[in-house]
Parts: structure tokens; C-alpha cells; sequence
């Protein structure tokens, strides 16, 4: 009975800190749904380094086991949990960062200070330079118009405040952003991109003047909404609003282009490279005969024009989970701010991956948890059978040492 309780203690003192250090950074990844090793950075070290000091007194070996035990039960729920391999460097980094915080702490338990503190600055480090990094604005910006009805450079019924959504404070770091109120000050602005999102109604004059500057070169991104769901304090009529619904539809129709069904509710859609948008009422456009895109991507003239039926996925609240760190991927939610400077032209970090949907959640965790026990009892039959070695190898020094006193 001893030996069954003893064999169950060491069992769950292997399995329950790699455990901990799992469950601790779903919690944080949970945040995002960002299925990012890095997630369990902190997670490692904070529970890495007391448990290899605790378990340094049995045996170095233990630390080391329960720190790959831990990342490796990381990996895999990211892996099933986004149904993708995460990001090869950030497996290799919090692979590296587990060893270095068991050891760091196995090693302040032996009193090897030097090394100890050697192990920790490592973790430190990688810490500190492997996950994404914030987006640094670029020296060279093209400009960018954006017509909007959407509270995107002031406070929605304020006198005049300017404030920037968080998706413009991330496109001033690729564009020289510039807010214009008609579309026919487009060819004096010099700009080549244009942001159009949700726009008022626009007279016909207006609108032919759009279409023209499409066709002689402009790039176009559209997000008009069927169904507006961007949050506003302002009554319902009150002229500073934005209009519930897209008003561009004669341009539409001139362009050929058909919208299909609202799906009127909050959606994760993944595209084809397993980028993420989260969307709120969003419509389907396509072109007769086609399927619907996202975006719907239209040659005219020598333009181009991407459209999409959603204007509330530029919404801080669908995108960002931390709205004080918008220039940060790893405070995002969706992809979107990285499709939409993209969409417009401009280069951006990519390499996230998210987590799917519930079932895949949960058949990352109970296989991680699963496969957590597995290494549990291989690592405590090793350790048992090296311990095993150890006591008959002092055993037969002990003896050989009597055997030569009495000779």
C-alpha cells in the first residue's frame, strides 16, 4: 500500500506542475483565441522555476522531464486546437524556455548560482525577443483617403474631438491617412488608395466620379453594411450616425454585382490560408455566376476594386481584445487589421494561428491532458529504474569499500 501511495505521489508531483502550466496558459490564450506557443511563455516560467527547485531534490532529471512535459502538452493542444502545426520558432522557443526555467530552478536549488542565473537571463531572453513584436510605423507611406460616415477620427457626438479607432492609429503605420467628405476631392488628395466604409448617401454626380477614379487606376476598398451593428449613443434619426444600411447599391448594380443573404449574426470566417475575420451581419457579394468572395475582387478599367459586406469587422470590439495595444498581434482577436492594410496594399505581419472552434478546443485539451499522463508514467518508470541503478551501484561501492577495510 506505501508503494502504491509513494508511486502516485511522485506520479502527480510530474504531472500536476506541467498540468498547472498548461491550464494557466489557455487561461491567457483565451483572451485572444490565438493558439500561439508564446501564450505559454510566462505560464513556464512562473511555475517552471519553483518546481525544478522542488524537484531538484530528488533528482536534476525530474525538473527537465516535467519541463518538457509541459511544453510539450502546450504544443499539441495549439496544434489540435488550431488545426495547423504552430509556427516552428515559437515551438523551438518554448521548448528552449521550459528547459532553461527547470534547470534555473533546479540549479538555485544546488546553489550553483552563476548558472542558475545564467538559465534564468536565457528564458529572460527568449521571453523577450521571441514573441511578435508591436508593428513599428514605416519612413515611407503612400496615402491613403478614407470617406466614412463611421466615428473613425473624432468622438461619436463630441464637439470636434479627435480620436482615432484603433484600426486608423494601425493603418498610419503603413499609410499617410487622410479623411476627405467627397469622393470628388479624390483626384486633387493625389491618393491612390481608397478607404471607403460606410459611407452617407451620395448624389450621382458623386457617384460617377467614384467609378471614374476607379477606372483610371485608383485601388477601391468598400465595406458597406446591410445591417449596421457599430455600438452609438446617439439617437436613432440624429443625421450624425451612420446609416444602418450600405447606400451604395446603384454603383453596386452598375458594377454588376449581386449581394445574397444576411447572415445576421456574429461569425468567425476563416479564409482559404486559415486567416481569421470575425464579422457581425455581414452579406455575401458576388458577380452573377460566380460564387461570393471575401473580399469580392473586381477588375475596372485599369482599377481595382474590393468589396465586402460588412463594415462592423473594422470595429475595435470584433478585432482587439486589449484596446490600449492595437500596434500589438499579439492583442488581436482576428486577422482583420493585417487583411484590410493588406487589402489595401500595404505589407504586414502574418503567421498567427487561432483556434478553431469548440470541438477542436476541446479535443486539444483532453489529448494534451492525455498524452501530459502518458509522459507522466513513462518519465516515472525511467527515473524509478535509474534510481533502481544508482542504489545497487552504491550498494556494490559500499561493499567493496568494507571488503577492502577488512582485507
Amino acid at each position: 500500500m506505501m508503494s502504491f501511495v509513494r508511486c502516485l505521489s511522485r506520479l502527480l508531483t510530474l504531472l500536476l506542475p506541467a498540468t498547472l502550466m498548461l491550464l494557466a496558459g489557455l487561461a491567457a490564450a483565451w483572451r485572444t483565441g490565438q493558439a500561439d506557443p508564446w501564450c505559454w511563455g510566462w505560464p513556464a516560467l512562473l511555475s517552471l522555476v519553483p518546481t525544478g527547485w522542488w524537484l531538484a531534490r530528488r533528482d536534476f532529471l525530474h525538473a527537465l522531464w516535467v519541463g518538457l512535459g509541459g511544453a510539450g502538452m502546450a504544443l499539441l493542444f495549439c496544434a489540435l486546437a488550431a488545426a495547423r502545426m504552430p509556427d516552428p520558432w515559437a515551438m523551438i522557443g518554448l521548448l528552449l524556455l521550459a528547459l532553461a526555467a527547470a534547470a534555473a530552478g533546479a540549479l538555485l536549488w544546488q546553489r550553483r548560482w552563476l548558472s542558475a542565473c545564467v538559465a534564468l537571463a536565457a528564458a529572460l531572453l527568449l521571453l523577450g525577443f521571441g514573441p511578435a513584436r508591436p508593428i513599428s510605423s514605416q519612413p515611407d507611406r503612400p496615402v491613403l483617403a478614407v470617406i466614412t460616415a463611421l466615428p473613425l477620427f473624432w468622438e461619436e457626438g463630441g464637439a470636434g474631438t479627435r480620436r482615432d479607432a484603433p484600426i486608423v492609429t494601425l493603418l498610419r503605420s503603413r499609410f499617410d491617412v487622410r479623411p476627405i467628405d467627397d469622393v470628388r476631392a479624390l483626384a486633387a488628395s493625389g491618393a491612390p488608395v481608397l478607404l471607403l466604409a460606410q459611407p452617407r448617401p451620395m448624389t450621382p454626380q458623386a457617384l460617377v466620379a467614384l467609378d471614374r477614379w476607379v477606372r483610371d487606376g485608383g485601388r477601391l476598398l468598400l465595406l458597406t453594411d446591410p445591417r449596421l451593428r457599430w455600438p452609438s449613443d446617439l439617437p436613432l434619426g440624429d443625421r450624425r450616425r451612420a446609416p444602418m444600411v450600405g447606400t451604395l447599391g446603384p454603383l453596386l448594380a452598375h458594377w454588376g454585382v449581386r449581394d445574397g443573404a444576411v447572415r445576421d449574426r456574429e461569425i468567425r470566417h476563416f479564409l482559404p490560408d486559415d486567416r481569421l475575420l470575425t464579422m457581425a451581419g455581414m452579406q455575401p457579394l458576388s458577380l452573377e455566376g460566380q460564387e461570393g468572395a471575401v473580399p469580392l475582387r473586381l477588375r475596372i478599367g485599369r482599377g481595382e476594386a474590393l468589396l465586402l459586406g460588412d463594415a462592423d469587422l473594422i470595429d475595435d470590439r470584433l478585432w482587439l481584445a486589449d484596446p490600449a495595444r492595437p500596434l500589438d498581434p499579439r492583442a488581436w482577436s482576428a486577422d482583420t487589421p493585417a487583411l484590410v492594410a493588406q487589402w489595401l496594399g500595404a505589407e504586414m505581419p502574418d503567421g498567427r494561428r487561432w483556434m478553431r472552434d469548440v470541438a477542436d478546443v476541446r479535443l486539444g485539451l483532453r489529448s494534451a491532458l492525455l498524452a501530459g499522463t502518458g509522459w507522466a508514467i513513462l518519465g516515472l518508470m525511467l527515473l524509478r529504474r535509474r534510481s533502481g541503478r544508482n542504489g545497487m551501484r552504491t550498494k556494490s561501492e559500499n561493499k567493496l569499500v568494507k571488503g577492502g577495510k577488512n582485507g
